[in-house]
């Protein structure tokens, strides 16, 4: 059983940067493709970005492209998403999650607790 937790969010500014963490524990995190997922209130859940177990490859929804970096530390047990030049449409909750299955499915089986984002002029 993995634990997840997200540190790191919080109120900023239009343009304004913030980067969450997420600490895993009982599992063996280098084995895990991470992702960050996010959810707007009245909104469907959002796919962020992914890294893969090894950081060899990442995913970035194209809303956040050339925004937002993902990376991992494995040594650490930690994956960030460091968020940049943020903007009011990415407010939300945001969500780590770990699982093997192929990041490109979406599919994780693990997930943390959330760490509300607010983006306010």
């Amino acid at each position: 059983q993995v634990q997840l937790v997200e540190s790191g969010g919080g109120l900023v500014q239009i343009g304004g940067s913030l980067r969450l963490s997420c600490a895993a524990s009982g599992g063996t995190f280098s084995s895990y493709n991470m992702g960050w997922f996010r959810q707007a209130p009245g909104k469907e859940r959002e796919y962020v970005s992914a890294i893969t177990y090894n950081g060899g490859a990442t995913y970035y929804r194209d809303s956040v492209k050339g925004r937002f970096t993902i990376s991992r530390d494995n040594a650490k047990n930690t994956v960030y998403l460091q968020m940049d030049s943020l903007k009011p449409e990415d407010t939300a909750v945001y969500y780590c999650a770990a699982g093997m299955t192929a990041w490109s499915t979406g599919l994780y089986d693990y997930w943390g607790q959330g760490t509300q984002v607010t983006v306010s002029s």
